[in-house]
């Protein structure tokens, strides 16, 4: 479970009584997007012909140019996570990456699901040693690529779900 029991208001849309903007809303999906197809490599050298993270990812980007709904977008996301569950290690965490990145668009708390899938991913890539600082260097990438605009709401979610993401954000 990457969410936690209570919804912080700070992921849900104004029109929905939080005080998520619609443009936070799709920063954090294009941030989501850019974890997950960071780790994509992982899945498509296991699964070269499984599409669907891939549509995955370009699916929540185009549910921010707002050219598909968010019920589209969530579809996709469940495609994707489908591919993830007859798999294991690396390639079954980039996927599921995919799919957290692309239903952001229906819940943005996902946007640590999409992070903490991709850290994951790197992790189970590297050799046993290197595991934990391959995830710190995943960790430290995911950071880099934020937006000014959603960084310490970002980073405050990460302080605060951190034990229930597997601690991948210790970075």
């Amino acid at each position: 479970m990457i969410l936690p029991k209570e919804r912080d208001p700070r992921f849900i849309t104004i029109r929905r009584g939080g005080s998520l903007t619609d443009a936070d809303h799709q920063l954090l999906a294009l941030w989501a997007a850019s974890c997950a197809e960071h780790v994509l490599p992982l899945f498509e050298s296991m699964q070269p012909n499984d599409l669907r993270p891939r549509q995955a990812i370009a699916q929540i980007r185009a549910w921010v140019k707002g050219e598909i709904t968010t019920t589209q977008a969530r579809a996709a996301g469940g495609h994707a996570m489908a591919a993830a569950r007859v798999l294991r290690g690396a390639a079954r965490h980039a996927a599921f990456a995919a799919g957290q990145a692309a239903v952001v668009a229906h819940v943005a708390a996902h946007e640590l699901g999409a992070a903490a899938y991709a850290i994951k991913a790197v992790q189970a890539a590297a050799p046993k040693n290197e595991c934990q600082s391959a995830g710190q260097r995943e960790c430290q990438w995911q950071r880099n690529q934020l937006p000014d605009a959603i960084r310490e709401l970002v980073l405050d979610d990460q302080r605060r779900r951190n034990a229930i993401c597997w601690s991948v954000f210790d970075c």
